[in-house]
């Protein structure tokens, strides 16, 4: 799943986050309880304030939650025992994705 961020924005609300991913901002609660390399910031009301990191981390948990069908102990294990390198997979299938659209998009011009 590719999340379009905005250019010098520097937090996204929960509600633009559960959008972006199309999910219920209960969900976007839930993962934060859960995984600890969420760390959003909270403002002087308690809304939690995700920064473009955090939306990295929860593409990532979502990629392998929701696309790969990991349960959520199966990802907690995954990211602890290896998360630079399942970071590098993800960034190299989001960029292929990318890429892969950019090709079909060239193929119907034609």
């Amino acid at each position: 799943m590719q999340i379009e961020l905005q250019p010098g924005k520097r937090y996204y609300s929960i509600g633009e986050v559960a959008k972006a991913f199309d999910v219920n901002a209960s969900l976007i609660r839930f993962w934060d309880s859960e995984f600890d390399i969420l760390k959003p910031k909270k403002n002087a009301k308690g809304n939690r304030m995700f920064t473009p990191e955090d939306i990295k981390n929860l593409q990532l948990i979502y990629h392998l939650v929701k696309e790969r069908g990991f349960t959520l102990e199966g990802a907690k294990t995954h990211l602890k025992e290896g998360q630079k390198k399942t970071l590098d997979k993800f960034e190299i299938i989001s960029k292929l994705e990318a890429i892969k659209v950019q090709l079909t998009n060239i193929k119907n011009e034609l």
